[in-house]
């Protein structure tokens, strides 16, 4: 399920997609929304719900470079298997990147 973009809207003004963190990564408004590394959804949530979040079955720090990215978090595969998950990430993120100003 983690490869079907289909449930980021390419009709969603701002999107775009770009290569990220070695991995296919889409942006809104120029700021990282979501991407797809190792099998895995990364998702941008931000400082608020990050610690509540990581509680969640299948979810972990997103961590590439032995520091963890705060208010970015991996969900593995099995937190994204029907597209119901997929979207919910996908909102959580978006609810807080439509916060960041525009790049």
């Amino acid at each position: 399920m983690v490869g079907d973009t289909s449930v980021i809207s390419s009709s969603t003004r701002g999107i775009q997609q770009k290569k990220l963190f070695g991995c296919v990564g889409f942006l809104l408004n120029g700021n990282v929304l979501v991407g797809v590394w190792k099998g895995s959804l990364i998702v941008r949530l931000g400082p608020e719900i990050y610690d509540d979040v990581l509680v969640a079955p299948h979810v972990r720090e997103f961590d590439i470079t032995g520091k963890p990215m705060m208010g970015w978090v991996v969900v593995e595969p099995e937190g994204i298997e029907d597209q119901g998950q997929l979207a919910g990430w996908i909102d959580l993120a978006m609810s807080f990147v439509k916060t960041l100003p525009k790049k």
